[in-house]
C-alpha cells in the first residue's frame, strides 16, 4: 500500500461521523436565504409584469434554460456523478483528480455543443415549450429572442452544478447552498433598473433576460475558488476510456428521465397553460413559487445532504446504516412536508393574497390571486410527494441503479400527462396542478415499492411510531388553522395589515405544532443523526 493510500484510510479512520442533521441545517439555511430573496423577486416581478404576456414571455424563456438544468446538470448528471464520484474520492486525491480530469473536459464540450444548438434553435424550443404563442407572431418572436438570451445560463449553471456535486462530496455544503441567492440579486438589481428608467415592459424583459445571463458567470465565478482549494480543478481533457467515464455515461442516460419527473411535468403543464387564457401560466409559476418555500427546505437540503452519504454506505454495504440515514430522511422530510401541506391548502386564498395583491401594485387582480390559490391548494397535495421522491430517489442512485428509477419516473410522467390532457380543457390551469399531484404521489408509492423490493430499505419500526406523532401532531395544527385563521376576514384587512396578520398567523401556528410534536413524544434528538 503506498504512503498516499495508507494516509487516506488513516484519515477515514479517524474522522469523525458526519453529523447529517447539522450538513442538513446549514443546507437548509442558505436555502432559506435563497428563497427568501427569491420571494423578493418575484414581488418585483409581480409589480413590474403583474399577470401580462410580458411575464407570460419571460417566464417561458427563463423556463427553458432552467428545465434543461434541473434535467441534465442537477438532476441526471449529479444523479450519475456523485456515486461513482464518491468512490474515487475513497481512492485518493490523485485518483479523484485523475476522473474529474476527463470528466470535466468531456462535460465541458458537451455544454459548449449544447448551448450553441439550443440559441440556434429557439424558435423550435419557443414552439415546443409554449405553443399557445405560435400563433401570435409578435408574442412568438420576442419569446424567441428571450430564449436565445437566457439559453446560454444553461452552460454556465450547469458547470455551477458540477462544482456543487464536487463541494458537496467534500462535505462542502454552504457555498453551493448560497449560490442561486445570486441569481436573485442579479434580476432584482435589472428589475429595479428597467423600473427606474421607465422601460416599456418587452424591454424590460430583455434586460431581465441580459440579467439571467449574467447571473450564470456570477455564480460560476463564485464557486471557483472552493474549487482551487480542494485542488479539484485539474486540467480537463477529452479521455473517453477512462473506467469511471464510462461509468457516468451508461448511468447517465436513465437517470436523465428518472431524475427529471418534475421538469417533464412542468413542461406539460407549460405547453398545455400557453393554450389557455393569458395568465395561466403566471398563475402557476407564482403558486409554485410558493410552494417552492416548504419544498426547498426540506426536499432540496435532505436531497443534498443525503446523496453522498448513502453512495459511501452503499459502497461499504453498511445495511443497517443505510436504512437508518433513510429513515432519518423521511421522518424529517414529513416533519416538515405535512404541516407545510395543510397549511398551505387552509390559507391558500389569504396567503397569495398577503404576498402578491399589494405589493404587485395593484398589477395583479383579485381574479389573479384567486386563480393563484386554486392552483396553490393541488400544489400543497403533491408536496409532501415532492419531498419523498427527492429522498427515496438518492436510495437508488446511490447503488448506481438507475434502471429501476426511470420505469418508475415513466409511470409518474404518464400519469401527468393523462391527467393533464384530461381536465385541462375543463378545469383550466387548476387541472394541470391536480394532475401534478397525482403524479407525484404515484411516484412516491413506486419508489418506496421498488427500494423495498429491492432490499435496499427496510424501514424502521421506529419510524413508524414517530411518523404517527408527527401525523397526530399536523392533525392538531389542521384543526386550529381550520377553526381559528380560516374564518378570518383576510380580504377585508387592508395590505400591510394582512401580511402582518398573515406573518404573526403562521408564527403561532409554527409554535403550536412544535408544542403538538413535543406532547406526542418527538424530540430534538430523534432529528440527530451521525454516520
Amino acid at each position: 500500500m503506498s504512503t498516499e493510500e495508507s494516509q487516506n484510510q488513516q484519515d477515514r479512520v479517524n474522522s469523525p461521523p458526519a453529523n447529517l442533521t447539522r450538513q442538513g441545517t446549514i443546507v437548509a439555511s442558505m436555502t432559506l436565504l435563497s428563497r427568501i430573496s427569491g420571494f423578493v423577486r418575484d414581488v418585483v416581478l409581480a409589480y413590474m409584469f403583474g399577470a401580462t404576456q410580458y411575464a407570460d414571455m419571460f417566464f417561458v424563456a427563463l423556463r427553458v434554460p432552467n428545465f434543461f438544468r434541473r434535467m441534465f446538470a442537477e438532476g441526471a448528471f449529479s444523479q450519475a456523478f456523485v456515486p461513482v464520484m464518491v468512490r474515487y474520492r475513497e481512492d485518493g486525491l490523485e485518483a479523484l483528480r485523475g476522473f474529474l480530469s476527463p470528466l470535466s473536459g468531456i462535460f465541458g464540450a458537451s455544454l459548449v455543443l449544447f448551448v450553441a444548438l439550443g440559441i440556434l434553435g429557439a424558435p423550435v424550443l419557443t414552439a415546443l415549450f409554449a405553443p399557445g404563442f405560435y400563433g401570435d407572431e409578435p408574442k412568438f418572436s420576442q419569446t424567441v429572442e428571450l430564449v436565445r438570451i437566457t439559453f446560454p445560463y444553461l452552460g454556465f449553471i450547469a458547470l455551477v452544478s458540477y462544482s456543487a456535486a464536487v463541494l458537496n462530496a467534500h462535505n462542502r455544503f454552504a457555498i453551493p447552498a448560497f449560490t442561486p441567492v445570486l441569481l436573485n440579486l442579479c434580476l432584482i438589481s435589472c428589475a429595479l433598473l428597467a423600473l427606474g428608467e421607465q422601460l416599456d415592459l418587452y424591454r424590460g424583459t430583455v434586460l431581465l433576460a441580459w440579467g439571467v445571463f449574467i447571473a450564470g458567470v456570477v455564480q460560476l465565478a463564485f464557486q471557483i475558488p472552493a474549487m482551487a482549494r480542494l485542488r479539484c480543478l485539474p486540467r480537463p481533457d477529452l479521455n473517453k476510456t477512462h473506467p469511471g467515464v464510462r461509468q457516468v455515461g451508461k448511468l447517465l442516460v436513465p437517470a436523465l428521465f428518472s431524475a427529471s419527473v418534475g421538469q417533464i411535468n412542468a413542461l406539460v403543464n407549460t405547453m398545455l397553460a400557453s393554450t389557455l387564457i393569458t395568465g395561466s401560466i403566471t398563475w402557476l409559476y407564482f403558486a409554485d413559487r410558493l410552494m417552492e418555500l416548504p419544498l426547498g427546505l426540506a426536499a432540496v437540503a435532505l436531497g443534498t445532504v443525503i446523496l453522498p452519504h448513502l453512495s459511501r454506505l452503499a459502497s461499504q454495504e453498511a445495511h443497517a446504516k443505510y436504512s437508518q440515514t433513510m429513515d432519518w430522511g423521511v421522518l424529517i422530510g414529513l416533519t416538515v412536508g405535512l404541516p407545510s401541506a395543510v397549511a398551505l391548502y387552509l390559507l391558500a386564498a389569504p396567503l397569495s393574497a398577503s404576498v402578491f395583491l399589494v405589493v404587485s401594485g395593484g398589477a395583479m387582480s383579485d381574479l389573479d390571486i384567486r386563480m393563484v390559490a386554486l392552483a396553490l391548494e393541488f400544489f400543497a397535495v403533491a408536496l409532501p410527494g415532492f419531498v419523498l421522491v427527492k429522498i427515496l430517489a438518492p436510495g437508488f442512485f446511490a447503488h448506481q441503479n438507475t434502471q429501476a428509477p426511470f420505469k418508475y419516473a415513466s409511470v409518474a410522467v404518464a400519469v401527468n400527462l393523462v391527467g393533464s390532457l384530461a381536465t385541462f380543457s375543463w378545469f383550466g390551469h387548476v387541472g394541470l396542478a391536480l394532475s401534478t399531484a397525482l403524479s407525484a404521489w404515484a411516484h412516491v408509492i413506486l419508489l418506496l415499492h421498488g427500494l423495498r423490493r429491492a432490499g435496499h430499505y427496510k424501514p424502521g419500526r421506529q419510524l413508524g411510531y414517530r411518523l404517527v406523532s408527527v401525523g397526530l401532531a399536523t392533525l392538531v395544527l389542521g384543526l386550529a388553522v381550520w377553526h381559528f385563521l380560516v374564518p378570518i376576514a383576510w380580504f377585508e384587512m387592508q395590505g400591510l395589515e394582512r401580511l402582518l396578520s398573515m406573518l404573526g398567523a403562521i408564527a403561532a401556528a409554527l409554535l403550536l405544532y412544535v408544542l403538538a410534536l413535543f406532547a406526542f413524544g418527538i424530540r430534538i434528538r430523534h432529528f440527530v443523526h451521525r454516520i
